[in-house]
């Protein structure tokens, strides 16, 4: 008698917390680093897109015409799409810098590469 096999649906999107991916990048002129955070996550395997939010540390120096430095390394949480092959991912993210006296708020788009544990 002939047997059939059904497979399980292999697309899968469901909301995730953390999801172990560490991502390093470039963005507004200074570097970051960030944990993909909570995300709503779409996956076909091997490929896998998450859309949310990116608890990151900011590395860059800023310059101020007052001679006041801030700090170099600065926490802050951007938005953004990460997309992961196998362990493989490429980070599009965006970040907000808020109004200041001397410039306007605007979110800045940035790049980055990581790794899935």
């Amino acid at each position: 008698m002939p047997t059939v096999f059904l497979k399980a649906q292999v697309n899968e999107t469901k909301a995730t917390l953390i999801e172990g991916i560490i991502v390093a990048g470039y963005a507004d002129n200074g570097g970051y680093l960030n944990l993909v955070g909570p995300a709503i996550k779409f996956t076909n395997k091997p490929l896998t897109v998450l859309v949310g939010l990116l608890p990151s540390l900011k590395f860059k120096e800023d310059k101020s015409d007052s001679g006041t430095k801030n700090s170099l390394i600065t926490p802050t949480l951007g938005f953004g799409l990460t997309s992961v092959y196998k362990h493989f991912a490429i980070q599009i993210p965006l970040f907000y810098n808020g109004k200041t006296a001397s410039s306007d708020g605007k979110w800045n788009v940035g790049v980055g590469v990581g790794y899935k544990f």
